[in-house]
């Protein structure tokens, strides 16, 4: 009887993380992009500061590449064939996804989303710009559409905004880290 009970109890347990870890891991609305992106243009501001303690390149390097993320996972959620995806069990993206974290210099930047050796103050503007219409682009994709993630694996609308969610506020902690060093 109590081999049972603590079966059914783990059994229980179990089902509510991968309830809570699905439910962490997938947001579908692409407005709780638009404050981040508030604090993208805050921060240009700074651009030029660095400290290479906290990271090896400067606030313009991490404003760039926030917003060519957000800006590419939109051109290949796009372009996806919603009937291409499966959805999949990935362990690193329930983690991080579900935590709300992205562990510092672990991984590297694909080239599509890494910056150019030169950041001009206007492209960020630019991109900024871009990135608010693809809030609205990203309202009316279908939810399956998808993009393979180099880590992730293959991640759906909802995943992928949760990704750039995560992964904006994890560059957003690097420039706070970096403007914190400089003061």
């Amino acid at each position: 009887m109590m081999k049972k009970r603590i079966l059914i109890i783990t059994s229980l347990f179990v089902i509510s993380i991968f309830i809570y870890a699905n439910i962490q891991m997938n947001q579908d609305n692409p407005k709780v992009l638009e404050p981040l992106l508030v604090e993208v243009e805050n921060a240009i501001q700074y651009r030029d500061q660095k400290d290479p303690e906290v990271s090896k390149v400067d606030v313009a390097w991490q404003l760039d590449h926030i917003l060519k993320t957000i800006n590419r996972i939109t051109e290949a959620l796009e372009a996806s064939n919603p009937s291409d995806y499966s959805n999949s069990i990935n362990a690193a993206r329930i983690f991080s996804l579900t935590a709300g974290y992205i562990p510092r210099g672990r991984a590297q930047s694909p080239d599509v989303v890494r910056p150019p050796e030169v950041i001009l103050t206007e492209d960020i503007y630019v991109q900024l710009q871009e990135a608010r219409a693809n809030i609205n682009t990203l309202n009316i994709l279908d939810e399956n559409t998808n993009f393979e993630h180099p880590y992730f694996g293959q991640l759906s609308k909802a995943q992928a905004i949760r990704f750039m969610e995560v992964h904006t506020k994890h560059h957003l902690k690097i420039v706070d880290d970096i403007l914190e060093d400089n003061n």
